[in-house]
């Protein structure tokens, strides 16, 4: 006897998919506040992870230890450095906007170094005079209403960044649980991944993975890099708040600015002092710091993975006005992974087969 066909039933199945969709909405909506530090986390924890594991064997083989020492680090690395210019800004944003505004704390310096500069230094100092004609009140009183808004506006941005500090707190947390959960988190993400597109699936894991460890590598540790040798050359040249501007300047090279908005105005500062000595010293390792860009950057890029330098800047850019400052981290890690994933499913043509038509026969070439 043979069994009668069963009906397909369209209406099950539609609202099956509409239930599974509005689960994955409700889901989506409960976990909404922790997304973006989830991530900011798994990041973290990917490029870090061979850290942990030569903290850990150091510590004798245990977790823990390796754990606590490894979110400490991100503590000082990630959230303190931030905070500590946060701070600053905000607590000082009241004097720092009134001294902005009042026009007798705008006035031109005389700059009469620059004569002793060869070549073009007398054509130099005969321009800047012509600038700073009667005291430069026409320049300042052009320049004054600008600086006013631009320090207004910045300070404003600058007092409404306590979401990055919540999601920076979020990261840390999240970071010792995957740092201690590791290995069982990678497993269910890779069977995941093998259940979604089989060994395609898992392949863009680990090219996924390599792409957060080349961004990792490429900005932010030529960022330290250049912020340590840059605070350095700013303490022993006798910069006031050496400390608060290196922060400041690691922050400039994670936003892809880079030292020199901050060692060159010192730079001047020194020269505007008289103290010519030291302004040249500092001159010269800040040329030798803001060069270290053109060639630490790359080469650490290319040592996780073969990443163009204009995807990183254009994902620092974008993540920066899409999520603030979190996206300093977030936007250039996205666009690494995606296009890795999509160069990969590009590379992968199929073999030419007879039953394909030739293309230059039908074009009668």
């Amino acid at each position: 006897m043979t069994q009668p066909k069963k009906r397909f039933d369209l209406a099950r199945l539609m609202f099956g998919i509409l239930f599974i969709l509005m689960m994955l909405v409700i889901c989506l909506w409960v976990v909404r506040p922790f997304i973006l530090g989830f991530a900011w986390a798994g990041m973290v924890v990917i490029a870090t992870w061979p850290l942990l594991l030569r903290v850990q064997k150091y510590t004798g083989g245990r977790r823990t230890p390796a754990v606590i020492i490894m979110t400490l680090l991100l503590v000082v690395v990630f959230v303190l450095p931030f905070g500590l210019v946060i701070n600053s800004i905000v607590d000082n944003s009241g004097q720092l906007v009134d001294w902005v505004g009042k026009p007798e704390n705008w006035h031109i310096p005389k700059l009469a170094w620059l004569n002793d500069i060869p070549g073009v230094g007398r054509r130099l100092y005969r321009n800047w005079q012509a600038l700073s004609t009667d005291g430069g009140k026409a320049l300042v009183a052009s320049i004054q209403p600008y600086a006013g808004a631009a320090t207004t506006w910045f300070v404003s941005q600058v007092a409404h960044v306590g979401g990055f500090m919540l999601h920076g707190t979020l990261m840390v947390i999240f970071s010792a649980i995957l740092y201690s959960k590791g290995e069982a988190v990678a497993k269910g993400i890779r069977h995941f991944a093998l259940r979604l597109a089989e060994k395609r699936g898992e392949a863009a894991v680990i090219l996924g993975a390599q792409a957060i460890r080349a961004v990792a590598l490429g900005v932010v540790v030529t960022a330290l890099t250049q912020a340590l040798l840059g605070g350095i050359g700013l303490a022993i040249s006798g910069i006031p708040y050496a400390t608060l501007l290196t922060v400041l300047m690691f922050i400039c090279c994670l936003a892809q600015i880079g030292p020199s908005l901050i060692l060159f105005p010192a730079v001047f500062w020194l020269y505007w002092s008289g103290d010519n000595t030291w302004g040249t010293v500092l001159l010269v390792w800040s040329c030798i710091v803001v060069s270290m860009d053109n060639f630490l950057r790359p080469a650490l890029i290319r040592l996780g993975a073969d990443l163009p330098l204009l995807l990183i800047l254009s994902g620092v850019i974008g993540g920066l006005l899409a999520f603030g400052m979190i996206g300093l981290f977030i936007g250039p890690v996205v666009l690494a992974v995606s296009y890795r994933l999509i160069s990969a499913w590009i590379d992968e043509v199929p073999e030419p087969t007879d039953e394909l038509p030739d293309l230059d026969r039908e074009l009668n070439i």
